[in-house]
């Protein structure tokens, strides 16, 4: 047993301090360890505390934490070590002191001594701090690739048209991300001149996906950045059971199969007061069963009956729930009676949908989710809300896309499209992984190491 424990491979994994982040950061460890790694978690201890329930007992051995503890700096209060509540305009504030936590992470990896580092495409500055180390290194990118691909292809081929149509912004959207557009690419350019100079011969990025969903959009990823770019497969866990909302999980029980959509538009976006309303409308429109997730920013003091129109509660009755804050969405989605999954089309969602088989009704609302709603429309798991020029949602879509996704026939082909790619994902995640494995092994060989 000692011998075993001596040969397995030790992996120290950075991500970036989002939980839409961390969350790919757990699951690949949990099927690393699987494999025989040993993973050490660095992050934040908030980040960390929020993760703590995600990984069983039996993974105490072989997915450890290390408390990254951020520095102070006057642009970023204390309590933000996380993107959780970050206001927007700090998120730039807050890279900037987890760079400089930097020598905390050299200490890291000097005292571990791991076989390779896995880090977040977020936080590339930490490539050249394991070169310095002779410590092999990975970047891990937590989105989707065709988004991935389709930013890559504006930045560094512009004028030149993107090679797969389906992948279109609207013009609203073209305004609303011009300026995100602009700011990454001043960040691409910044973090190319930081890059090691002399790229590794295996130069490589893991990918949160599978190539039953993206395989053509991973190849030409790999293509423009001139990466080897290598899908992890699915990371998904079924939920473990629990007694958390129980009451919640009855109601939804008493429910008929495939009867009530699942609405959550997220844990880091807020749904504007106008954008509020309409879905509100819509879900009584609909006459369709539901699950809504209700969030507000940290600090704005309104209830969820000042939020919704008047009388709302009253007219849906026991037709549908409103839940603030937080709901087990693994749960819900995986539950007989879920037939729809109503998202803003963050990736995370978008895998766990795929994976539990749920037909989606995307409601982009910005940064990659119009680029991940296009992609689920492509594949046939999704049906995207219509907005309308102005990029303005409407009740009257929202209701129709709703009616025709739980009860009628585009609703049906969904559900047959989406079981099928779930059972291929199912297929297809352990060997996407063995490959990651081989992959990584491959990184871990090296003629010498630093004591």
């Amino acid at each position: 047993m000692g011998t075993e424990t001596m040969t397995r491979r030790s992996v120290v994994m950075f991500p970036w301090l989002a939980y839409g982040h961390i969350t790919p950061f757990v699951g690949l460890a949990k099927n690393l360890a699987d494999r025989g790694f040993i993973v050490h978690l660095c992050s934040t201890p908030v980040n960390l505390n929020s993760i703590k329930n995600n990984i069983p007992q039996s993974y105490s051995q072989s997915i450890q934490f290390l408390e990254l503890h951020l520095p102070e700096s006057p642009d970023l209060p204390p309590q933000y070590q996380t993107t959780n509540g970050l206001p927007l305009h700090l998120h730039d504030a807050l890279k900037k002191v987890l760079k400089m936590a930097e020598p905390d992470l050299t200490k890291f990896l000097k005292t571990l001594n791991p076989d390779l580092l896995i880090y977040d495409v977020v936080n590339l500055w930490a490539e050249k701090v394991a070169l310095s180390l002779n410590i092999p290194s990975v970047r891990f990118f937590t989105a989707s690739a065709a988004m991935c691909s389709y930013f890559t292809h504006m930045m560094t081929k512009p004028g030149e048209e993107y090679p797969f149509p389906a992948l279109r912004l609207r013009k609203y959207e073209q305004t609303r991300t011009s300026e995100l557009l602009s700011h990454e690419t001043r960040n691409f350019k910044r973090e190319k001149s930081q890059e090691t100079v002399d790229k590794p011969a295996q130069a490589m990025m893991l990918v949160n996906s599978s190539r039953e969903v993206e395989g053509k959009y991973i190849d030409y990823l790999s293509e423009t950045m001139k990466y080897k770019v290598v899908s992890i497969g699915t990371t998904f866990q079924a939920p473990v059971d629990s007694d958390d909302e129980t009451e919640l999980i009855d109601w939804l029980a008493r429910k008929p199969a495939s009867s009530t959509v699942f609405v959550s538009f997220g844990s880091e976006y807020f749904l504007r007061k106008e954008d509020l309303e309409e879905i509100a409308y819509g879900l009584e429109l609909s006459g369709v069963n539901f699950i809504w997730v209700l969030r507000f920013p940290k600090g704005e003091e309104i209830s969820v009956e000042e939020a919704l129109p008047g009388g709302f509660r009253e007219r849906i009755g026991e037709r549908g729930r409103i839940v603030e804050g937080w709901a087990p969405q693994a749960k819900i989605l995986g539950h007989r009676s879920t037939g729809g999954f109503v998202s803003h089309c963050g990736w995370n969602s978008m895998m766990e949908s795929l994976n539990l088989g749920v037909p989606i009704i995307a409601m982009p609302m910005h940064l990659d989710q119009p680029m991940n709603a296009r992609l689920m429309v492509e594949i046939g798991a999704a049906v995207e809300v219509e907005r309308d020029e102005k990029g303005e949602l409407h009740r009257e879509e929202m209701a129709a896309a709703l009616r025709e996704t739980v009860g009628g026939e585009s609703g049906e082909n969904l559900k047959r499209n989406v079981k099928r790619i779930s059972e291929n994902l199912r297929l297809g995640g352990s060997r996407e992984m063995d490959a990651v494995v081989a992959e990584l092994e491959k990184l871990c060989t090296k003629p010498q190491r630093i004591a």
